[in-house]
């Protein structure tokens, strides 16, 4: 502040931005000599850069040219350094020069302000709150020159263009709105920033964020999408922007899956918890409402989660950012969609920017910034010693713009700069209106025109809203009656070139001014994932007709259950709620979407199954035909005749039945239809198998024809062959003749148990019959599948039995799964799989029998000749080539260069306009009502005295009148009184601060932020005085108690920084001004919300409630309150089922809707952060609505209140508890508060609106009014004798001293910081010279006890202790009033165990009970059930599902259920663990029984070959094959089959042992004694060659060793097995988990592998001697008996493997013990049983004489 002095003693007032300097001349004229330096100022704006431009009128500009400012650290001990900004941006720099070329090409129009020049000042808000209102301060504040001794004021910029985000402009736009100075921003989207009565001043390019929010909610609709999460910056653009995104979503029937909010900090945990919170939410689209700086900082962090499907819609503060576009997020971000606001191509405006040049201007601090920024180099002189740019090239001047790719200079998405190039001429053509008016034509006060020469902002104002021009793009521009432009926007859809980059292709439009709001093209839109099908992002969805919805209870409308109607019920829409009924005669239909008549099904020609099996067999049919056309035209060729050509025909005929015999499948069933189907069937098909079985016998017979003598043929010539296909076919006929006489086919009608439909079919009439008609279809088809493969290996020309085989095979493979299928077949379906295994048999037969003769036929007619046949072919071998592709993709990855932090050089501001000759010019008075006292320091106290300001309707047709307020609050003026009362208390104490005497200042709020700043800048603009000598004295008010609202804290200490203005708070709590980097001289003696929602939400959890509502004022303190109660309680585990925000003039429609939330929740806990005067509203409503059960929880703000506490409210309110700040017991302040006299103030209007709103009475209209509210006028006069005690109100109630104690404690702890001020003996501060700055030092570090006994002191930031009291509201009497009534506490100093105390027992609920009332989203879930969290909903919505099998839950509300120890299992409530049955193979079950039973079958066998062979051991079979061998082979054999019985019983530690070492020697002496049968049938034929002597090396003695050798290694491996890791028995207890399996451990995978593995290497030995000597003279073809052997030996232990590995439990050991006894069948049949049968059957072929004539026959 400056000391100013004029003759005639007027103000002289000027501004820096929020700073209004008011100082009086009071001095003598003489005193205007002295020199003008014996006057300071408290801060000068001055040192910002700036970039100035002269002209006549001056455009202030804001831009963010830095995205921060680098902090710091502030020690209080010396004046705080300038700010420092860094993070240059190229984008923004870009708008500051269109800005510029705006202004240039106006002054270059000669059509347009012709006899004006505009001029421009321009600074840089540095992308923060207090920078943005330190610039704002300097450019719409003049400075004070010195011109030949005279003080002389510059003018001031009447218009400001800026600043671009929206958290700065509010900030900007508070203070400007103080002065009416207008501010036209062109990046500024919040819809709060559209509120007239916060900010009248504003106008923006920009549309609202209502209007974008309208067209995102718009597109979420018109895609469908009914499940969206929203993520937001913590900043009014976020914030206000997702918020009623949400609340438009909702009511187009959306739901918000989650809501986030970006911190400003963007702490890595936070930002991860974000990203976990969109992967569990289920939502697939997520609106990312932030600026590009906090987006980013979300995206880098999805990236690393590779969080990718998501859908992202983008707010237009991003949709565009280039940062953002680079190929490092196109994995995550490609298909992204958001509105952008229309763009232009400003023509000249590319080489207007690379114009630029160190040297154009070198005073343009900006320049030198981005020239540095951008090329990396430094355009200040070099100096060795500088180790600042030691490091930094300097700049040539050579440098080249255009050689750089930048986003400065590219102008291929002019959007924001097309904002601001509107912006400037929207200002040109407001002022071409002022220059062009009329005198009594204008739009001023009685048609007044503005003075050319002085504009006043609030004129231009007027004309800024009044303006409406066309634009040279086409565009009209003009504000709405809230300072917003016509809404319109490009839907923008992010996609990639062939070249890797993003393109911003426009797919649609949205213009609030037309009717289709909304125009999208879809087929242009290419999705996340470059996909064209749009995504779904539902929480369920959405119920097609024939199903209804089943609403989840307590969760969004959005999540639902679609269940099928029952049978008989249907719905005919989507989304239905219930089915309905069908009538009697009508049925649902298979969607049950329609009633329809019941109908009678069966197997059509109409239907598409009928359609098709006719097609089919038509077409069966005809191919018939087909062949039976080429077979008659090609019937003397060689094929044909050598396969029997009478045969063949007759075999088509009856295949060619056999197709059409399906047709009568087909149809409604009649008596005729059912009868002919079955017997056509059954007949066709026997003639066709007939034929087939005499065509396989005529193969056979024609074979043996051609052996010398035989005559075989004359025995089956045609005669036979007709016969014999007779016999076959009359057999079949005879079998249906029986069957139609007796119990033939007949219709049958059949109810369906799920539709009811009437199905009509066939019934069989006699199942045995018809059993009998497949039966004898099949023996004919077994007779020809055994004769056909005993032919199949006969000579070439004779080879048509493989076909047949081939046929046979299919033909069972068709029939055997026509079984089941026909038996499983409902209905039709029966019909049609019989229908089916008829064409696919006949298909079979057709193609298998003579598609191979038509394909040589047809195709190789060289072939067909009886020489080919006659001749051995051979076969091609093909091989098979392939190649291998390789691809490669190569990647390129732009990075974006980190710019440098460069020091930025504060230049001095100059005058932008000729100041008026006669001194300095003042705005207006800010005519703060305010009471005083005087003293050596001033407290300066701001109280909400008035509880609403009066809405005045600003015309801006001439000056805006004087504020008005409403509403007297008595509680407040007790606080100011109590003010009073405590400075009065600290002047009399002689102990603190003696010799001085304070003062005081007391100013009105009226509870509105932009009558807060006024009063502020009353506050810090008080003039200076001189002392005795005519030096300055220090300023009387060095800092200010208050303000009461959060909201009116934060706008107040805004502008308090920028001088250093301590701030100390009584009722001030949001969490938000602990923030030191914004709000460095705060105070307060109120705990910050973080406590209290910390206590809130221990409360909440220590009642176990788990699904709560929450209710907030629409300002900082609910807002920040209700973001951390949520935080905190959703860590807590608790879920919030409702948000509501109260408006701060809410409709009645709106409190409808409120309470209608309220009332129709599940929560019956509802959680309100509000001040009195917000809540008062609600609960009124509430009231009249008579809505009662609810449990409500206060905030410390209301929970006291005595405005809501009423008699009236306590039927609905009854029970509420809360946290209120601790309360004091003052008993002299109640002697001061009741001693006001009126009469002896009659100058304070706060004391007499006191007395007239107390006593209802009106004063003598003589004496002075309250210049804040409208003077009240009642019937009776006051006299000023009226007692205060004798009334009873919220004044002079002091039972509950609460904020008035925070007010003690902060008039004392100021008093104890100056007190320690003055005397700190290291101070030089006196009294008289006293800076606010150097009295925050000692607030910091202030601590004392006072007279309470606590202990007052500020942590580091400026917060007490978190101390509250537990409060509930109850009466002692049904008509008594309302009690407070302390049942706990909550102290945040103490250890987090001990800081919640609560007194349960003391507490009366709303239900007038003892009993704690439940609130949960979800019933408990009872014993045996868990609680699932359902996808996507919150943890406390849940259902109960049971618990597994094996798991219980002896508990209720089980997250989880608990396993029971491994040998117990969970019983069938799943409430208790029972032991769990045990299970082995057992001998006692049947399973185990068959298996022994074929144990000891076998060993029988065994025994009985061995004695067969011991009778004949002289006979030459035995005899020739090594009798010695085949003795131990069957004693091997029958141990092999004995072994398995220890496969069976309970597992011990011996059994285990004995099974698998007894299983592995006998099976080793088994083989042993075959590989030594093989060597001698091998060596045995050679010994028959002349001269080999190879048999003497092999004898008996040799045979006996090798057996023994090959055995002993078994017998080494299985004692090295049981030595080092035998078998061992275990529980199995992972298997199944009902049960114990008992089951044998290997003990060595390795060892007992090796013994499996030394069995099959025996074998492997076995098969491939065998297999060479398997061609050997029939004297010795004992090879081909052990061929045979060894090949069923090798494929059941091969089958064996995965059998073994995939059996559970016992069934292991029975596939084991099922492996063993097949193997050692397989060897006792192929190698004994043929001999037994020539022993017992043919002994005339066991003699020498057969033997050797075999021989000779060879």
């Amino acid at each position: 502040m400056l000391c100013c002095v004029s003759e005639k003693m007027q103000y002289c007032v000027f501004t820096c931005a929020r700073l209004v300097i008011i100082s009086a001349a009071l001095w003598p004229r003489v005193l205007l000599l002295k020199p003008l330096e014996e006057c300071r100022s408290i801060g000068n704006p001055s040192d910002l850069p700036v970039l100035v431009k002269e002209g006549d009128i001056v455009l202030g500009g804001l831009f963010s040219l830095h995205d921060a400012v680098l902090e710091s650290p502030l020690l209080f001990t010396s004046p705080p350094p300038p700010a420092q900004c860094f993070g240059f941006n190229f984008r923004t720099f870009r708008w500051m020069q269109t800005m510029i070329f705006a202004i240039e090409e106006i002054n270059k129009n000669p059509n347009l302000l012709p006899s004006i020049t505009l001029g421009y000042q321009i600074y840089d808000s540095c992308s923060t709150p207090i920078q943005a209102l330190r610039t704002a301060l300097a450019v719409t504040g003049g400075q004070f020159e010195e011109e030949s001794g005279n003080l002389k004021c510059s003018g001031t910029v009447p218009v400001v263009i800026g600043d671009g985000g929206s958290t700065l402009s509010l900030v900007v736009a508070r203070f400007l709105g103080v002065f009416h100075v207008p501010q036209v921003s062109y990046f500024s989207s919040c819809a709060c920033l559209s509120n007239k009565v916060e900010f009248p001043a504003f106008l923006r390019t920009m549309p609202s964020d209502f209007f974008q929010v309208d067209a995102l909610a718009q597109l979420v609709k018109h895609f469908g999408w009914t499940w969206v999460g929203v993520v937001a910056g913590d900043d009014a653009y976020g914030r206000g922007g997702a918020q009623i995104f949400a609340d438009e979503v909702r009511k187009l029937g959306a739901c918000v899956a989650l809501h986030e909010v970006i911190p400003k900090n963007h702490g890595k945990s936070h930002m991860a918890r974000i990203v976990e919170r969109i992967q569990e939410s289920g939502a697939r689209v997520v609106l990312l409402f932030a600026v590009e700086q906090d987006a980013g900082a979300l995206l880098r962090e999805a990236l690393g989660q590779n969080l990718t499907g998501i859908q992202w819609l983008a707010s237009e503060a991003w949709i565009t950012a280039a940062v953002l576009s680079t190929p490092q997020f196109h994995s995550i971000l490609q298909g992204s969609m958001g509105f952008a606001i229309r763009r232009a191509d400003i023509a000249g405006l590319k080489p207007f920017l690379l114009r630029l040049h160190p040297s154009f201007d070198p005073h343009d601090p900006f320049i030198q910034m981005f020239w540095e920024n951008l090329f990396g180099c430094s355009l200040h002189p070099r100096n060795d010693d500088d180790v600042d740019f030691n490091d930094t090239p300097s700049c040539t001047g050579l440098e080249e713009l255009d050689s750089i790719k930048n986003i400065y200079a590219d102008v291929t998405q002019l959007r924001i700069s097309y904002n601001v190039y509107k912006a400037v001429y929207a200002i040109a053509y407001a002022l071409e209106a002022m220059i062009k008016c009329e005198p009594g034509k204008g739009i001023l006060h009685e048609g007044a025109c503005p003075n050319m020469s002085t504009i006043q902002p609030w004129q231009l104002l007027e004309y800024l809203k009044q303006v409406e021009f066309t634009n040279d793009f086409g565009e009209e521009m003009k504000f709405d009656e809230n300072g917003d432009p016509a809404a319109m926007y490009d839907l923008i859809n992010w996609q990639l070139t062939a070249d890797g980059d993003v393109k911003y292709v426009t797919v649609g439009k949205f213009d609030e001014t037309t009717r289709n709001k909304l125009e999208i093209e879809e087929e242009a839109i290419l999705w996340t994932g470059t996909t064209k099908e749009v995504p779904l992002s539902v929480c369920s969805k959405s119920c097609p007709p024939g199903t209804r919805r089943a609403i989840k209870p307590n969760f969004p409308v959005c999540c639902f259950d679609c269940i099928f109607c029952a049978a008989g019920e249907i719905s005919n829409q989507t989304n239905a709620i219930e089915c309905e009924q069908c009538l009697p005669e009508f049925w649902s239909n298979t969607w049950r979407n329609s009633c329809v008549p019941k109908q009678v099904e069966f197997l059509s020609y109409s239907d598409t199954m009928g359609i098709t099996l006719m097609v089919v067999a038509i077409v069966g049919f005809c191919c018939t035909l087909t062949v039976v056309l080429i077979f008659a035209c090609n019937k003397n060729t060689p094929i044909i005749r050598a396969n029997n050509s009478e045969l063949s025909f007759l075999i088509l005929v009856s295949l060619s039945l056999c197709f059409l015999c399906a047709l009568p499948f087909i149809g409604e069933p009649t008596p005729w239809t059912c009868m002919l189907r079955h017997t056509a069937f059954g007949i066709s098909f026997s003639l066709c198998i007939a034929c087939i079985l005499s065509k396989t016998v005529v193969v056979l017979m024609a074979f043996k024809a051609t052996l010398p003598g035989s005559v075989v043929m004359k025995w089956f010539g045609p005669v036979q062959q007709r016969a014999m296909i007779s016999v076959g076919a009359a057999v079949q006929v005879v079998i249906c003749g029986v069957w139609l006489t007796v119990a033939p086919p007949t219709p049958q009608k059949l109810s369906s148990r799920e539709t009811t439909q009437i199905i009509l079919l066939c019934d069989e009439g006699s199942a045995l019959a018809f059993s009998l008609v497949l039966s004898y279809i099949g023996l004919l088809a077994s007779l020809s599948l055994l004769l056909a493969f005993l032919a199949r290996k006969l000579p070439g020309s004779f080879n048509e039995a493989k076909l047949i085989t081939f046929s046979m095979l299919i033909f069972f493979a068709v029939w055997v799964a026509f079984v089941p299928a026909y038996v499983s077949s409902p209905g039709k379906y029966s019909t049609a799989t019989e229908v089916f295994a008829i064409l696919a048999s006949s298909y079979g037969l057709l193609v298998c029998l003579f598609f191979p003769k038509c394909y040589v036929i047809l195709l190789k007619p060289e072939k067909n000749t009886r020489k080919h046949l006659m001749a051995k072919t051979a076969q091609d071998n093909r091989e098979e080539r392939g190649g291998e592709e390789r691809s490669a993709v190569l990647r390129f990855c732009l990075e974006m260069a980190v710019l440098h932090t460069m020091t930025l050089f504060f230049g001095l501001l100059y005058p932008s306009l000729n100041a008026s000759d006669g001194g300095c010019q003042r705005w207006h008075d800010l005519d703060s009502t305010v009471v005083h006292k005087d003293g050596q320091v001033v407290l300066a106290g701001m109280f909400p005295i008035h509880s609403k300001g009066v809405e005045q309707k600003l015309t801006f047709t001439e000056r805006p009148g004087k504020r008005r307020c409403r509403g007297f609050n008595l509680r407040v003026f007790r606080w100011s009184q109590a003010m009073v009362y405590f400075i009065e208390e600290i002047n009399r104490n002689p102990a603190l601060l003696p010799n001085i005497t304070l003062g005081y200042r007391l100013y009105d709020t009226c509870g509105v932020e932009m009558f807060s700043l006024r009063t502020a800048l009353s506050v810090i603009s008080q003039p200076l005085k001189r002392n005795a000598t005519g030096v300055c004295a220090s300023p009387s008010v060095p800092l200010i108690v208050g303000d009461s609202g959060s909201s009116l804290s934060m706008a107040i200490s805004r502008v308090l920084n920028l001088f250093k203005v301590p701030l100390v708070s009584y009722f001030a709590s949001c969490a938000c001004l602990s923030d030191k980097s914004q709000f460095p001289y705060f105070f307060r003696t109120i705990p910050s919300d973080v406590n209290q929602a910390r206590a809130l939400a221990y409360l909440v959890r220590h009642f176990g409630w788990t699904w709560v509502g929450t209710m907030g004022a629409d300002d900082d303190y609910g807002r920040t309150g209700i973001d951390m109660f949520t935080a905190e309680v959703t860590r807590l585990g608790v879920c919030v089922a409702y948000r509501i925000t109260i408006p701060k003039l809410p409709s009645q429609e709106q409190l409808r809707e409120i309470v209608a939330t309220i009332r129709d929740s599940t929560a019956e806990v509802v959680v309100a952060f509000a001040i009195e005067e917000d809540i008062e509203p609600v609960v009124k409503e509430m009231v009249s609505q008579n809505v009662t059960g609810k449990q409500w929880v206060a905030s410390e703000a209301w929970v006291t209140s005595t405005l809501i506490s009423t008699r009236e409210n306590y039927a609905s309110l009854s029970g509420t508890i809360g946290f209120a700040i601790r309360r004091a017991e003052m008993p002299t302040l109640k002697n001061f508060l009741q001693d006001l006299r009126p009469l002896e103030s009659p100058y304070n209007p706060f004391i007499r609106e006191f007395w007239e709103t107390q006593f209802r009475c009106s004063f003598n209209t003589t004496l002075p009014a309250a210049s804040m509210a409208d003077p009240m006028h009642y019937t009776n006069t006051c006299t000023g004798r009226e007692r205060v005690e004798d009334t009873d109100s919220i004044y002079n109630d002091v039972s509950q001293l609460r904020v008035t104690y925070n007010m003690h404690k902060a008039v004392y702890a100021v008093a104890h910081a100056l007190h320690n001020l003055l005397t700190d003996q290291n101070s030089t501060v006196s009294i008289h010279n006293l800076h606010p700055w150097q009295v925050v030092r000692y607030l910091r570090t202030v601590n004392y006890t006072n007279i309470f006994g606590d202990v007052v002191h500020f942590d580091d930031n400026g917060d007490p202790v978190g101390a509250y009291d537990i409060v509930n509201w109850q009466r002692g009497s049904p008509d008594g009033p309302v009690e407070y009534v302390t049942v706990g506490r909550f102290d945040s100093s103490l250890p987090p165990t001990q800081q919640l105390l609560v007194n349960s027992d003391t507490i009366v609920w709303h239900t007038r009970q003892k009993e704690v009332p439940k609130s949960v989203c979800s019933a408990s879930c009872q014993h045996g059930y868990r609680k699932a969290t359902r996808e996507g909903q919150p943890v406390c919505c849940y259902d109960c599902v049971p618990c597994a099998e094996g798991t219980i839950t002896n508990d209720t509300d089980q997250p989880e259920c608990t396993p029971c120890p491994d040998d117990y299992w969970s019983n069938s409530r799943r409430d208790a663990c029972v032991r769990k049955q045990i299970e082995f193979l057992s001998y006692t079950e049947a399973f185990g029984m068959a298996l022994a039973a074929t144990a000891i079958l076998g060993a029988v066998f065994t025994s009985a070959v061995a004695a067969i062979f011991l009778q004949h051991r002289g006979t030459p079979i035995v005899r020739a094959n090594n009798s010695e061998l085949s003795f131990l082979l069957l004693l091997s054999l029958g141990l092999c089959f004995l072994c398995t019985l220890t496969f069976l019983g309970r597992p011990t530690s011996w059994a285990c042992p004995l099974r698998r070492t007894s299983f592995g020697l006998s099976f080793a002496l088994c083989l042993s004694c075959l590989l030594c049968k093989t060597l001698v049938v091998l060596l045995a034929f050679k010994a028959k060659l002349p001269g080999d002597k190879t048999a003497r090396w092999f004898h008996r003695p040799q045979q006996r060793l090798s057996v023994l050798v090959c055995s002993s290694l078994q017998v080494l491996l299985c004692v090295v097995w049981l030595a080092r890791a035998p078998p061992y028995p275990i529980r199995n207890t992972w298997l199944y988990r009902d049960r114990v399996i008992l089951e044998c451990h290997m003990g060595s995978v390795a060892l007992f592998s090796c013994v499996l593995g030394y069995i099959g290497c025996l074998a492997a030995f076995c098969l491939l001697l065998a297999f060479l000597a398997r061609k050997l003279p029939d004297n010795f073809n004992e090879a081909k008996f052990i061929t045979f052997s060894m090949l069923i030996f090798c494929a059941v232990w091969i089958t064996f493997i995965p059998a073994y590995v995939s059996s559970p439990g016992k069934f292991t050991v029975a596939v084991e013990i099922f492996a063993i006894l097949a193997s050692s069948f397989g060897v006792l049949f192929c190698i004994f049983v043929p001999k037994c049968y020539i022993i017992i059957f043919l002994p005339d072929h066991n003699t020498k004489k057969f033997l050797m004539s075999q021989k000779g026959g060879r």
